[in-house]
């Protein structure tokens, strides 16, 4: 849109360098151009903006295939006005002197014109095209059909307008169509995703059992060690026990010649000892019976003189001295009773000595 100033009852008209300004005045044309900056009277100036860049107009549209499937076309077609004149004489392009906006809708009628002449040749080409093609290779068929239509449809070039580039965006099915067609490509899908799984699962158990025979093998090679290991702990131990076996038999050996020779010196010590004791007993015997001998000889030479002693001394002395030695030899008396016919016989023998002797 032409930027318009106010400035005393004049206007002034900036356009923009993508936009073709044309201009009359009485019916005479004063300005024409892209990019124009001037003054004008709003009451006598007839204004018309045509823009001449490229524009992008996205169509959607339906067709039918020759299976009777609806499908969706989405395109995008680039245009450009080549010749501004011709436009502005056979679209509305003129602005309001004063606001410099559009009075009518020049780009929505250039707009429609394009987009049926676009679904007319799409319409023509996907009649004749089952759903699958046209889902395979209905996007470059569309593509080049529209694109040859709009280059060979003579109203374009009449009306000022070049075709630059047509794409086609997509071919789309309905909803329903579309996933029913997915279905069978999904199962594929899935199957190819299972039989994967499988294959991975299978290479997997594979794996597990190269793994288990692998450790199964170490199992084995590990016992066998072990075997070996146990063989040669085991004549180690034997080795060990017989080297301390003889090593014991050394020692007791050795303890028992030291015992034997501790015997021997113990057993030459007690001989010594037993002789030297049985001197020595032998001895004291001998000084015993010696001694015994010459007490025996003194106790009966005292007693030869103690009988020769006694032999000389008459009867009645040795009486007295009997006497005396039993009374020394009795225990104490403390008191005597005599009863009258001891003391009678003893009286009686006192007055008859005689008698008692003859008894």
């Amino acid at each position: 849109m032409a930027d318009i100033t106010r400035r005393f009852g004049w206007r002034h008209l900036r356009g923009a360098p993508t936009a073709h300004v044309r201009h009359h005045r009485s019916g005479r044309l004063v300005h024409d151009g892209p990019g124009l900056s001037f003054w004008y009277r709003s009451l006598t100036a007839a204004l018309s903006e045509v823009p001449v860049d490229d524009r992008e107009l996205a169509m959607t549209f339906h067709a039918r295939t020759s299976d009777f499937q609806d499908v969706a076309v989405q395109a995008t077609v680039t245009y450009r006005v080549v010749d501004p004149a011709v436009a502005a004489a056979r679209l509305d392009f003129s602005i309001d002197p004063d606001t410099g906006a559009w009075r009518g809708t020049p780009l929505e009628q250039l707009g429609s014109l394009l987009t049926e002449t676009a679904q007319q040749h799409a319409l023509d080409v996907l009649a004749r095209t089952s759903l699958a093609s046209a889902l395979v290779d209905g996007v470059a068929a569309v593509r080049e059909r529209i694109a040859g239509g709009l280059a060979a449809e003579p109203r374009l070039p009449a009306t000022g307008i070049e075709v630059v580039a047509v794409r086609v965006v997509a071919l789309r099915p309905e909803p329903e169509v579309e996933r029913a067609l997915r279905t069978p490509a999904r199962e594929q899908i899935q199957q190819d995703a299972d039989k994967a799984t499988y294959e991975r699962r299978a290479v997997a158990v594979e794996r597990e059992r190269a793994i288990a025979e692998n450790e199964l093998a170490s199992q084995i090679e590990l016992a066998r060690r072990e075997e070996q290991l146990v063989d040669q702990r085991g004549t180690n131990a034997r080795r060990e026990a017989e080297e301390h076996a003889a090593a014991d038999a050394v020692r007791a050996g050795a303890e028992a010649a030291r015992t034997v020779r501790l015997a021997e010196a113990e057993a030459t010590r007690a001989l010594r000892l037993a002789e030297a004791e049985a001197t020595r007993k032998v001895r004291l015997a001998g000084a015993e019976a010696q001694a015994e001998r010459e007490v025996g000889a003194a106790r009966a030479e005292a007693q030869a003189a103690w009988l020769r002693v006694h032999a000389d001394v008459d009867v009645s002395t040795l009486h007295a001295l009997t006497g005396t030695r039993l009374a020394e030899n009795l225990p104490r008396i403390d008191s005597v009773t005599v009863s009258p016919d001891v003391l009678t016989g003893l009286l009686a023998k006192l007055g008859n000595p005689d008698a008692g002797d003859e008894r």
